[in-house]
């Protein structure tokens, strides 16, 4: 399992995919906390308040001020190997 980080628009509140921007990292034992912050540092959003919802499996991030929704959630490794619009960073944010 890996944890992929999903960047992208809302709209009405709603995520609304007209673009986004997707990280993996390999599945490291991170706290939710520590997600929370490589989240927000490699989408950007490093010192923006935020609202956090965790709902189980999957916590988002709405930055405020922003008309964008950041998703944390867990993922097959082969899921990554199919798409190539996912990319790899380590547990500090770096790109592979």
């Amino acid at each position: 399992m890996s944890i992929m980080i999903e960047n992208t628009d809302t709209y009405g509140g709603e995520a609304n995919y007209s673009w986004a921007n997707r990280f993996a990292i390999d599945n490291e034992e991170l706290t939710d906390k520590q997600l929370i912050r490589l989240a927000k540092k490699v989408t950007g959003f490093t010192g923006v308040r935020c609202k956090v919802e965790n709902i189980g499996e999957l916590i988002a991030i709405y930055p405020r001020g922003y008309c964008q929704v950041i998703f944390i959630n867990y993922i097959e490794n082969d899921y990554i190997d199919k798409y190539c619009f996912i990319k790899r960073i380590d547990a500090k944010g770096n790109e592979l």
